[in-house]
């Protein structure tokens, strides 16, 4: 056997381990009634979907297939605030489902939250569903852990993001893991080499995967593509798939960048110095934090919803009480007081929701907000997930963020636009792998990627 066939063989390309889906509600559209009769006869699966494209609508249906086949409950794993808008959703399609936090399981269809998991049975359901499963990464190894044994217990399971591997390509391996297609550890064996070992020449020095923990073995990208695409779909518009795009144009993105200029010397040097370590930039935004948040002050000084992203505690209590009227999610909060707060601002409660990328960023929909402001990290599935939480497909009008940074943050941008650009390579690949193995002819290819704004393209400029 030579390498190319004992890749073959780990694909498991035409390996079917579902059934014939029962259950397809006329509310699908052409596109997503494909991707969820796929899902459920692969039956252990990942939607990679831009957000608005309707993978919680699909997730219902997987979900509702497998009580049927099963008969016995399905559970949907969701981000904090998510559950209760995941049952909005499946009321609206006449779908039953109910939220339990208490490891019962409530009607057919039980959805939960993450943290709540370890309360329930994984011997109670028949399926498992993990709304936003890149979020797995983000855990902890014991809640990780937790989380894909439970998993593993389930014969039918799907994974729905919009962000499969924002960061890099190898955190993949935590959702081929939780779906029982390989372990991550594997993965990299067959897939991957070590920045540990010697490069092969194909790498030039200064590449990218020179400077990756993990880079692709001389000839394996292809193959690696093809693996994923065996238990994975991936569009980012109907047209990736065929289908029409006329119904799911996003809105304008207008990106806006306020630079705070640097005032302070460090201890016996005569000039000002940009920052330019993490830690410098650490320091230099806690310096800033009042300068800042008045900015952002005066930024939401309107009439209209908006959201403001943090990053550090101190920032969300300044700007929560600088802002009349804004509400604030933060850490010290229960969950049952953020997923309260969370889904206050999706029904209009209050006007200014205040939080951290890592506690609001995944899930919920804002269409009604059209105004974000973003204290920036170098997490590019942060940026990403939480300007999408308002530029969704079905949003009318524009959608504006203004991103406040100190001067020591250049380099941040630079940061994202590398991540953005690979994100684009990844989604470019799986697609094409979807197409050959669908057999998918697009003459006129369209792959729909997410704007660059100006600030990341150059140098940024000042706005007073």
């Amino acid at each position: 056997m030579n390498y190319s066939e004992f890749l073959r063989g780990k694909s498991q390309a035409n390996a079917m381990d579902g059934f014939v889906p029962t259950f397809m509600p006329d509310g699908l559209f052409p596109f997503q009634a494909a991707l969820v009769d796929w899902s459920i006869r692969k039956g252990r699966s990942l939607l990679a979907e831009d957000c608005g494209l309707g993978k919680t609508f699909q997730e219902l249906v997987f979900a509702e297939n497998c009580v049927r086949e099963t008969n016995r409950p399905s559970i949907i794993l969701t981000p904090l605030a998510v559950a209760p808008q995941t049952v909005r959703e499946a009321e609206k399609f006449g779908i039953e489902a109910a939220v339990s936090r208490d490891g019962k399981p409530a009607k057919n269809i039980t959805v939960t939250n993450y943290e709540s998991l370890h309360k329930f049975n994984p011997a109670d359901f028949g399926s498992v569903i993990c709304d936003e499963i890149s979020c797995l990464k983000a855990f902890d190894g014991k809640r990780r852990k937790q989380i894909t044994r439970f998993m593993s217990k389930a014969k039918y399971r799907l994974g729905g993001t919009a962000t499969a591997a924002p960061n890099d390509y190898i955190e993949l391996g935590t959702i081929a893991e939780a779906l029982g297609h390989m372990t991550q550890s594997d993965m990299l064996g067959t897939f991957f080499l070590s920045s540990d070992k010697k490069r092969h020449s194909l790498f030039k020095e200064g590449d990218f995967w020179n400077r990756a923990k993990y880079f692709f073995r001389p000839y394996s990208e292809t193959p690696f593509w093809q693996w994923v695409c065996s238990w994975a779909r991936a569009i980012r518009s109907p047209s990736d798939m065929g289908f029409d795009d006329s119904r799911f144009t996003l809105p304008e993105l207008i990106v806006n960048q306020v630079v705070v200029p640097t005032t302070f010397r460090f201890p016996g040097e005569l000039f000002v110095r940009i920052a330019g370590t993490l830690a410098e930039q650490r320091q230099e935004r806690k310096r800033s934090i009042q300068e800042r948040c008045e900015i952002v002050r005066e930024l939401v000084n309107h009439d209209e919803p908006s959201l403001v992203w943090c990053q550090y505690n101190d920032e969300g209590t300044t700007l929560a009480s600088m802002i009349p009227g804004a509400v604030e999610v933060a850490g010290r909060h229960s969950d049952e007081e953020k997923a309260e707060r969370l889904n206050g601002f999706a029904k209009g409660d209050f006007r200014v929701l205040v939080t951290k990328p890592k506690i609001g960023a995944w899930g919920m929909n804002y269409q009604h907000c059209g105004h974000q402001t973003f204290f920036p990290s170098h997490s590019f599935e942060q940026w990403y997930q939480c300007v999408r939480r308002s530029l969704r497909f079905g949003r009318v009008g524009s959608v504006k963020v203004d991103i406040v940074a100190t001067e020591g943050e250049a380099g941040v941008t630079e940061n994202l636009q590398m991540k953005q650009a690979k994100a684009d390579a990844m989604f470019a690949a799986l697609v094409d792998q979807m197409h050959n193995a669908q057999g998918i002819t697009i003459t006129d290819k369209h792959l729909n990627e997410m704007e660059i704004p100006s600030w990341l393209g150059g140098v940024c400029a000042s706005v007073s």
